[in-house]
């Protein structure tokens, strides 16, 4: 930002920096003048780095691919390759949120994007036949770090955007970082139907580059918020909250979902219809499809949620995923492959809309909490920061406790796989899963945000 933006937003400061001392999104003035581009300027190369970041989380749910026979992996442990770096990457989640507020917005996303180099130069160092299986479990944990940029990238974007534009920004956020799993997935594609299933190190060599651009973009372009706070009482308080458990599970169902397809896809095909996909290319054709339409359709999530409502946007979700899994399972029992494509399409597109629509409502909860207070008497101001500190928080937690739901889905696919060579089982789980978020959404929130 030049010396004369800076003078427009704030307090000024030296040319050149990349701080801003003074920031009212919820000013209309404000906004009008300076507040909306240089949201904007910092979307875009958050998105950028997220994207990144999705892309080197899902590296394993493609590089298992090129895993043959010489690898001696067989489909149980390549479910436990997609499963490690999710669950590092939940994990991670919870200290990313922290990471922004205490080292700036802009500095963190320098910083972790740089930090995927760790493990694409790992992969790339270690990834030949004869590698021992606990050193790819040790390349696929590393991997994790990309799933954390989603949590400080969401809590940095939640800043800069005023409340009535929340839905929008944080769903164009998260789904232009979701892309990054269908943009993996072309690739390689692309690699396999060029090099073969021999060379999985070009996969890995081509984001090396682009996460070097990813951090220059962040260093050069975006800003840091310096009245952004770490509230670690609030995170306390939060797990106090039932809201906190409520909103966590039905992310479980939405982004769990979006995240664990996105890792186990190619691996179902592969090990459910083996005979339409007995090599790594043909699986790769269309593993990317789902990723794609589930990324996309985030957004709309969040849009249909500002106009309609999340609650309801999500209880519908929730049907409709139901619904599409019952596709899947009779698909399954008749192996018709068609009709297991288009049920797991519509599992995709439907998690990518649950996934926006679930994010907004978590503002809405407390935003209505807060209502219920004024009418009782209490200080307009101070139940609108209590209500954006709440919510900050639960954003956090769920953002961890929902990534942990692709952990579940890989290992109900092992299982199922292990038990009877199919994931029927793995499908039951999952449409009693989708029953019990939907009677959730209709019990706790319909009818109120």
């Amino acid at each position: 930002m030049s010396a004369a933006v800076d003078s427009t937003v704030g307090t000024a400061t030296p040319p050149r920096s990349r701080t801003i001392t003074d920031w009212r999104p919820e000013d209309d003035g404000f906004w009008e003048r300076t507040g909306a581009v240089t949201a904007r300027r910092n979307l875009v190369f958050s998105i950028l780095s997220e994207h990144i970041g999705f892309s080197v989380w899902s590296l394993w749910s493609v590089l298992v691919l090129f895993l043959g026979p010489q690898y001696h992996i067989d489909a149980a442990g390549k479910f436990v390759l997609t499963a490690v770096p999710t669950a590092c990457g939940s994990v991670l989640r919870l200290p990313y949120t922290f990471a922004v507020a205490r080292f700036g917005g802009r500095n963190w996303t320098v910083f972790s994007a740089l930090l995927l180099l760790v493990p694409t130069v790992f992969a790339a160092v270690v990834l030949h036949p004869g590698v021992s299986y606990s050193t790819l479990l040790v390349a696929a944990a590393v991997a994790g770090v990309g799933g954390g940029n989603f949590a400080s990238s969401m809590a940095n974007i939640n800043a800069f955007y005023p409340q009535r534009l929340k839905g929008w920004a944080l769903g164009l956020n998260a789904g232009g970082g979701n892309l990054g799993v269908p943009a993996v997935q072309l690739i390689a594609l692309l690699v396999l139907a060029t090099a073969g299933a021999a060379h999985p190190r070009l996969l890995v060599l081509v984001y090396i580059p682009l996460i070097v651009l990813a951090a220059l973009g962040a260093a050069l372009r975006m800003d840091n918020l310096t009245m952004l706070r770490n509230d670690r009482r609030a995170m306390r308080d939060a797990t106090k909250d039932y809201h906190t458990w409520v909103v966590s599970a039905l992310y479980i169902g939405t982004f769990g979902s979006f995240i664990g397809f996105g890792f186990a896809f190619g691996q179902v095909l592969q090990v459910q219809f083996h005979t339409q996909f007995d090599t790594p290319l043909k699986a790769a054709y269309l593993t990317f499809l789902g990723p794609l339409l589930g990324s996309l359709s985030r957004p709309l999530g969040g849009l249909l949620a500002d106009r309609v409502g999340g609650a309801r946007i999500t209880l519908w979700t929730f049907a409709a995923m139901a619904a599409a899994t019952i596709v899947v399972l009779v698909a399954s029992e008749q192996h018709s492959l068609g009709l297991f494509l288009g049920g797991f399409v519509l599992l995709f597109a439907l998690s990518g809309i649950g996934n926006g629509s679930t994010y907004k409502m978590i503002p809405a909860i407390f935003r209505t909490r807060a209502e219920v207070a004024v009418a009782e008497g209490a200080d307009p101001e101070q139940a609108e920061r209590a209500s954006r500190r709440s919510a900050s928080a639960l954003i956090g937690i769920a953002g961890a406790i929902g990534a942990f739901g692709g952990v579940l889905v890989n290992i109900a696919f092992r299982q199922s796989f292990l038990g009877s060579h199919n994931g029927n089982a793995a499908y039951i789980a999952f449409l009693g899963y989708y029953a019990l978020c939907l009677v959730l959404t209709r019990v706790f929130y319909t009818n109120r945000v």
